[in-house]
């Protein structure tokens, strides 16, 4: 027991001052990308819209279940099947806190080839569905019933209601030739996008959109990780301290290995950042690289909740193909991955059993403390 707490220790402590950084990143990320610049670029049907969701999509710090209303409310605001796929891909397999801690867990080759194939995961899923479940650009749903537009601010003239997304309050009918205003205007009004109202939230100054950020970080972000990133520390410490090394070996490699992870993987409910200390302790154990890479991009992307709000929002169609893009591309990438660590002879057991000393340990005793005390105080206020 003495040498599980040992190790329990240390590994929480190795961890902790890279997932402050990676949480302060993270929050800053969800509060100065608004939602209108993601919606803006996410619209059109086509590769470019794929490519665009996924870059987008992978810094952000959502899990697979918190980004499901996200993703949601892009769809509603007229992103493709496709874009908004790619979005859900993306988004919950790799995340700039997730990076951090796999750097600190597992070294820096895993740091880089872990958002890079969530990338590539995450262009093959929406890829498939542009092919198999192409679709004209969804309208939104708020839309103005008079008129048959795909976005909220038509290049037509046109007359807009107080029902319109781009009203903010009751008023007489508006005539207007963009979102963003024109010189034909009746009335003033603040439309979807516009910068210049005095109430619109661009007001909000850069510190507390930064206060706001790290606010939302260090409170709802680490309580949604909080637990399984414990389960996680506890089953690396565990495999670290009771079991051989070459237990799972023989049955952890090749093809075998990567099946097992996956299956694994797909119905678990598990975040990108909370899922990086048991992928820590598949490697302690003697799985391979590249299976721990597929549990990696299967576990925080693919759960039971996701699959099922999918299928009843997007259809059936896209639930398979979204789920056979992340399967196909976690395998592949697991393949690779292996084929890498033989070809360069990369021991990733050094980054798992010896402490980044780079890092001065008054900084990561600090960390922990404060990843401590935060969560000391989320179970305070739940009871």
């Amino acid at each position: 027991m003495k040498d599980f707490l040992y190790n329990l220790y240390y590994l929480a402590l190795d961890a902790s001052f890279w997932l402050v950084i990676g949480l302060f990143i993270g929050g800053l990320f969800k509060t100065l990308i608004p939602t209108e610049f993601l919606q803006r670029h996410l619209s059109n049907e086509g590769f470019a819209s794929i490519i665009k969701a996924a870059i987008l999509g992978a810094p952000l710090p959502l899990c697979s279940c918190g980004v499901i209303p996200a993703a949601m409310g892009l769809r509603e605001a007229g992103a493709s099947k496709s874009a908004t796929t790619s979005f859900l891909v993306s988004t919950p397999e790799t995340g700039v806190d997730s990076v951090f801690i796999t750097y600190a867990m597992m070294g820096p080759f895993m740091a880089v080839i872990r958002p890079i194939s969530a990338l590539v995961s995450a262009i093959t899923a929406g890829t498939l569905v542009s092919f198999f479940d192409y679709e004209e650009v969804a309208e939104p749903t708020n839309k103005s019933k008079s008129k048959n537009k795909t976005a909220c601010c038509s290049s037509e003239k046109e007359k807009i209601t107080e029902t319109s997304c781009c009203s903010t309050e009751k008023s007489a009918p508006v005539i207007q030739s963009s979102c963003c205003g024109s010189k034909d205007e009746v009335k003033q009004e603040t439309s979807c996008c516009s910068s210049t109202h005095e109430k619109s939230p661009s007001t909000v100054t850069l510190f507390s959109k930064i206060v706001n950020g790290v606010k939302y970080a260090f409170t709802d972000l680490l309580d949604n990780i909080i637990f399984w990133l414990v389960i996680g520390l506890i089953f690396a410490a565990v495999v670290q301290t009771f079991v051989p090394s070459d237990t799972l070996i023989k049955y952890g490699s090749g093809w075998l290995g990567m099946l097992v992870m996956l299956l694994v993987g797909i119905p678990m409910y598990v975040c990108a950042t909370a899922s990086t200390p048991l992928a820590a302790g598949f490697l302690l154990a003697g799985i391979s690289p590249g299976a721990v890479l597929v549990f990696l991009l299967a576990g925080p992307a693919t759960n039971m909740a996701t699959l099922g709000v999918i299928s009843q929002q997007m259809g059936k169609r896209t639930m398979w193909l979204y789920l056979g893009g992340i399967m196909s591309t976690a395998l592949i990438s697991g393949f690779v991955v292996n084929h890498l660590v033989a070809l360069w002879q990369i021991d990733l057991s050094q980054h798992l059993q010896m402490s980044h000393g780079h890092v001065p340990q008054w900084l990561q005793l600090a960390s922990f403390i404060l990843l401590l005390l935060l969560s000391i105080r989320k179970l305070h206020f739940k009871h």
